[in-house]
């Protein structure tokens, strides 16, 4: 891997640190992961890990939206 240094805002640098603890991963793997979605170059299987994850997490209201999501799809981009 190759060193690089950059400089962040203190608060960039709070905001950082706290995921890091939260998601017990380091700094170095988020900032990692960051340039990877930046660039589009982020792991395929990561992404859809994260993605099917919020499957079911989320709640429409409305009971028919499996049989007519292409209609209510076409309606809102009508608007």
């Amino acid at each position: 891997m190759k060193r690089v240094q950059i400089q962040l805002t203190e608060e960039q640098d709070a905001r950082l640190k706290r995921r890091a603890r939260a998601s017990g991963r380091s700094v170095s793997a988020l900032i990692r992961e960051a340039v990877d979605r930046l660039s589009g170059e982020g792991d395929r299987d990561d992404r859809v890990r994260r993605v099917m994850k919020l499957a079911g997490k989320y709640r429409s209201g409305m009971s028919d939206l499996a049989e007519n999501h292409d209609r209510y799809l076409a309606e809102a981009y009508r608007k």
